[in-house]
């Protein structure tokens, strides 16, 4: 074990603080108690925090997400038993810290957020990012493109995030997809949304998305074709390519996400969630982000373990494919 508690395995994966050894709620407030990228010599994949929320149209906040999901996460343990896996000891998995970013200016602050992530991504490891708001997906895609070239997007989301500009501002958290579309950062005909619902500007917003190519999974058919349903359209619409994901924590209802910028009622329940996370265990995700996690709207971190836990299943996935 290193000084910090942390349990050292004999591939030389350093893994999680012993929480059999040192409580749960003592010690550094990493993801899931990881070691830090500079405690360990190199790393397979990375969690890394983006506190930047200048983007967002309604409720702000998403700035203190990083850290309030990472300590939601002191309860996540090494063994994934819906995937059979053990993420920590498969791949070398770090909390890499924040980027720091404007929190003036977005234009300086998307290119802030994308050189980080390039470091981090280096040749191609698989990242995390904990938001933030939406806004920083659009950074992010940037830098998977620039290793990856186009990707397939899976979106979880309430809303479509391909709208123009706001009061001006041509990026915002409600755009990140209509730019990655139109500077061809993913797959047109092979990225999809999963979650719509609530009200639209108008029915042109649909036309629109479909033109950027996107397809809909609409939350109001999901109780129709359930959770698999949901899975089959994504892997139908995916298939081989390389793919990003990016989960909008307000895809929850509120009842299971209520600490988010743009709450919508009628939406996924966490269960529902992640049992699509999981069936997407067989695709090569490249990437991936959680935004809009807003802590002072929660209440008993309801929010911040739904978002610790879906991370948990995004690094199993990205840790598992690095093994493979």
């Amino acid at each position: 074990m290193t000084d910090q508690g942390h349990i050292r395995h004999d591939n030389g994966v350093v893994s999680q603080v012993d929480g059999t050894k040192v409580p749960r709620y003592a010690g550094f407030t990493t993801f899931a108690r990881l070691p830090r990228a500079q405690d360990v010599a190199d790393f397979d994949v990375s969690v890394v925090g983006i506190p930047f929320d200048t983007g967002v149209t309604y409720r702000p906040g998403a700035r203190f997400g990083p850290s309030y999901i990472r300590q939601a996460s002191r309860l996540l343990r090494p063994y994934n038993p819906a995937l059979d896996a053990e993420p920590f000891r498969d791949a070398q998995v770090v909390d890499a810290g924040d980027i720091s970013c404007s929190p003036f200016n977005i234009t300086e602050a998307l290119g802030q957020v994308e050189h980080g992530l390039r470091e981090l991504i280096g040749q191609g490891r698989p990242v995390l990012s904990l938001g933030g708001d939406h806004t920083v997906a659009l950074p992010a895609l940037r830098a998977v493109h620039a290793v990856h070239g186009p990707v397939a997007l899976v979106h979880f989301d309430a809303h479509l995030d391909t709208w123009g500009e706001y009061f001006g501002e041509p990026c915002t958290h409600g755009t990140p997809f209509r730019i990655a579309s139109n500077d061809g950062l993913i797959v047109k005909g092979r990225s999809a949304h999963v979650g719509i619902r609530g009200s639209l500007y108008d029915r042109q917003d649909l036309l629109d998305d479909a033109d950027l190519g996107f397809t809909i999974v609409h939350c109001r058919d999901i109780d129709r074709i359930g959770a698999d349903g949901v899975l089959d359209r994504i892997l139908d619409r995916v298939g081989d390519t390389p793919v990003y994901v990016s989960i909008d924590i307000d895809v929850l209802d509120p009842a299971f996400a209520p600490a988010t910028g743009t709450p919508e009622a009628g939406g996924m329940t966490s269960r529902e969630l992640l049992a699509v996370l999981r069936g997407m265990s067989a695709l090569r995700i490249v990437g991936a982000d959680i935004v809009e996690v807003a802590p002072a709207y929660d209440h008993a971190e309801v929010t911040a373990v739904a978002a610790a836990n879906l991370a948990y299943e995004l690094v199993t996935i990205m840790a598992t494919g690095k093994r493979q």
